[in-house]
This record gives structure tokens, C-alpha cells and sequence, in this order.
């Protein structure tokens, strides 16, 4: 029986990733139909002098034709560039820069967390996930989003396609942008897991509780799984959003990784709502947008 049960469960992990895979493949293999640069933040243009942004050539090349490389020797220097603009945007909102939606975003995270103690026990009276939570393990989820910019990464280099190497390396870059935040702000919150919450114990008192190495992962907002599942699909969807597909299984596949960790009692749903917002933002306003 035990047998049975882990070879269903192999078979499952396996079929995840054969999903997330057949994401990449065929996002790589289309990236020959000509048409003009399809992603806006890195659209050509005289505005944008940065080394990366499209170069202009003959209007019926290739998105792959237009692009100069994402070095990979410059994601260093990329993501500490990057990171001076993440911890310096709250000098721009204090100067009166991007308020409202920072607003929205604080207001509505609030709302959830107050809302935490009443939607959370949920999860784990439920027996009803048990096989979606084999399925889609924090191992699981975490090895589904590094297939996916790999694999495009290598379907490129073979294809010799520019775009899909870029756009693989963006990833990359918007992943490691997202888990240095999510880092920082877990070591200052030290927010307890709600597994972590004994039974009958306050869903409401978990911040500043856990008693984890600086190091050791214990703590939950927001959620990395999460930031790095929309850091990863917000890349897919803005470039590839010709395709009209690529935006809903990007976020689809995204989502499902925030609600697997709700099911396994992992994070909060404030917390899963945060790490959204947070791969979304820096993947659009920090990695595309100032290429």
C-alpha cells in the first residue's frame, strides 16, 4: 500500500513538472513569428537608452532578431541595481510618487490579515486537499518554477533564440529580486506558520513569534513560493502576451502554487496575497520595465 502510495505520488510530481515544462517549450518555439517587439517594458524607442532595450530593425524580423543579450555575467550587478530601487521606493511615495496603489495594496493586505484568524482554521480542518497537497508540495512548487525559465533558457540556447534566452534570464533575475524582499521582511515580521499555531491556539497573535535562525525559513510573510510563481509568470505574460494563451496558464500555474500554500497550512492568505503583489510589482515596475 505504502508502495502504491508513493508511486502515485512520484507520478503526480512528475506530471506537474511535465506541465510546467510544456508551458516553457512551446512559449520558446513560437518565438520566431515575426512580428514587432510584443513586451511593452522593453519596447524600443529613443526613450530607453539601456543596452537591453530592442535595437530597430526591418519591421518584419523576429522578436529574437531585435533583442541584444541579457548577459548572464550582468545579473549580479542587474539585481543589486534593482534592489537600491526596491528599498528606495518608499522615498518616492513619502515625496508623493505611486501613493494610491501603495495605498490600495496596504489597505487590502490589512483586510486580509484581519480576516486571517477567521479563513485560516479552515485549511486545516479540511481533509479534502490531501491528494492537491502531494501534488503540489513546497519541493514540488519550488522545482515546477525553476523548470520553467530553464527550460526556456535551454530551448533557446539550442534554437539559438535570443528572446527566450532573455526572457528565461529575466526570470531569473525577478525571481531573485522577489526571495531577497521576501527575505528581508520574514527576518523583520517573523510571522509563525499556521501549522506552526498550536490546536486552540490565537490565529491572530503570530507575528514576531517565530523563534527560527535568521536563516532557517520558519517565518511567512509574505509567501516566496508565491512571489517567485508571479516574479516568473508576470515575465512570461508581459513578453509573451501575443500569445493569448501564455497569460492565463502563467497565472494560472502561479495561482495554483499561492493556494497550495493555503492547503498545506504554509502561509496565511495575506501572506500568499503579499507575495503576489510582490512578484508582480517587481517583475513589472523593477525588472521589465527599466530594461
Amino acid at each position: 500500500m505504502i508502495s502504491r502510495v508513493s508511486s502515485s505520488a512520484a507520478r503526480a510530481r512528475n506530471f506537474v513538472l511535465l506541465l510546467l515544462l510544456g508551458v516553457a517549450v512551446p512559449v520558446a518555439a513560437q518565438t520566431s513569428a515575426p512580428e514587432a517587439n510584443p513586451s511593452g517594458p522593453v519596447s524600443n524607442g529613443p526613450a530607453d537608452p539601456s543596452p537591453r532595450s530592442s535595437q530597430t530593425s526591418p519591421q518584419n524580423s523576429s522578436p529574437a532578431s531585435q533583442e541584444t543579450p541579457v548577459l548572464l555575467k550582468a545579473i549580479v550587478p542587474d539585481i543589486l541595481r534593482d534592489q537600491k530601487r526596491v528599498w528606495l521606493y518608499p522615498v518616492g511615495v513619502v515625496k508623493g510618487e505611486h501613493w494610491k496603489p501603495t495605498l490600495g495594496v496596504v489597505v487590502s493586505t490589512a483586510g486580509l490579515v484581519a480576516l486571517d484568524p477567521h479563513d485560516t482554521p479552515y485549511f486545516r480542518r479540511t481533509t479534502a486537499f490531501a491528494n492537491f497537497n502531494t501534488v503540489a508540495s513546497g519541493r514540488n512548487a519550488a522545482l515546477g518554477i525553476l523548470a520553467v525559465p530553464l527550460s526556456l533558457y535551454v530551448v533557446g540556447a539550442v534554437r539559438k533564440d535570443t528572446y527566450a534566452r532573455n526572457t528565461a534570464l529575466l526570470a531569473a533575475e525577478a525571481v531573485a529580486d522577489s526571495q531577497i524582499v521576501t527575505f528581508v521582511m520574514k527576518n523583520i515580521d517573523r510571522r509563525i506558520r499556521p501549522v506552526d499555531v498550536p490546536p486552540g491556539g490565537d490565529f491572530a497573535n503570530t507575528w514576531f513569534k517565530s523563534r527560527g535562525s535568521f536563516i532557517s525559513g520558519g517565518q511567512t510573510f509574505p509567501s516566496g513560493h508565491t512571489a517567485a510563481a508571479f516574479s516568473v509568470a508576470t515575465v512570461l505574460a508581459e513578453r509573451y502576451r501575443r500569445h493569448f494563451w501564455v497569460p492565463w496558464v502563467a497565472y494560472g500555474l502561479a495561482g495554483t502554487v499561492g493556494f497550495s500554500r493555503l492547503t498545506l497550512q504554509a502561509h496565511f492568505p495575506s501572506d500568499v496575497f503579499a507575495g503576489a503583489i510582490l512578484g508582480i510589482a517587481l517583475s513589472h515596475y523593477i525588472v521589465l520595465r527599466h530594461r
